[in-house]
């Protein structure tokens, strides 16, 4: 079993920045595809960005793509989402997920997710 924790989240103007932690317990990530997943209110749960484990690639939903950044640490376990020029729209719970199925530009969730932080974007 993998156990995440998010971490970061908090309340910024448009334009401001953020940056999201992701830590694991119970299982090393070294051998997982993760990313993250945002909901806004009312609205489905929504791929923003993947990295593939080991040294694969990382992929971004359009939406966020120039603006946010995903990285891992496998010494520390984590996985991080940078989010730069940040818009109202970028406002909502963010998931980070464990074992997630590349697809295209759309990943598919895996089966371990963490808590949920929230980010508010203001006009």
């Amino acid at each position: 079993q993998v156990q995440l924790v998010e971490s970061g989240g908090g309340s910024v103007q448009a334009g401001g920045s953020l940056r999201l932690s992701c830590t694991a317990s119970g299982r090393s990530l070294v051998g997982y595809n993760m990313a993250w997943f945002r909901q806004a209110p009312g609205k489905e749960r929504e791929f923003v960005a993947g990295r593939m484990m080991g040294e694969g690639g990382k992929t971004y939903a359009d939406s966020v793509k120039g603006r946010f950044t995903i990285s891992r640490d496998n010494t520390m376990n984590a996985i991080y989402l940078q989010m730069n020029e940040l818009k109202p729209e970028d406002t909502a719970v963010y998931y980070c997920n464990a074992d997630t199925i590349p697809s295209g530009s759309h990943w598919y969730p895996g089966n371990y997710w963490g808590q949920g932080t929230q980010v508010t974007v203001s006009s």
